[in-house]
């Protein structure tokens, strides 16, 4: 897993979505098809990541105009949900993201 920050910018969103305020960093999954070729498990790792990451950040207003990038590595598809969620965090911690 790969987790990268950067601060936004907000002439890269389409027109209706520069208008909204922002409360919080926006987050971006990359799950390539190196990862699984079934969409069905892409999806799955996709919303189990996106809740988890959700969770984490939709209280948190210091990280607004971030945005933040995670790209799954192929053998993400062979791990446990709970050993993806403990990189996750380990990442965030390192990015200094943490709670």
């Amino acid at each position: 897993m790969v987790l990268r920050v950067a601060a936004g910018d907000s002439n890269l969103l389409r027109r209706e979505l520069r208008r909204i305020e922002e409360k919080t960093c926006r987050c971006a999954l990359v799950i390539s098809n190196k990862v699984s070729k079934r969409a069905v498990m892409r999806n799955r790792l996709r919303r189990l990541l996106h809740d988890h990451l959700r969770r984490h950040f939709e209280r948190r207003n210091d990280l607004t105009g971030q945005w933040l990038l995670l790209s799954l590595r192929p053998e993400a598809a062979e791990a446990e949900p709970t050993q993806l969620l403990e990189e996750c965090d380990s990442l965030l911690r390192r990015a200094g993201l943490d709670l």
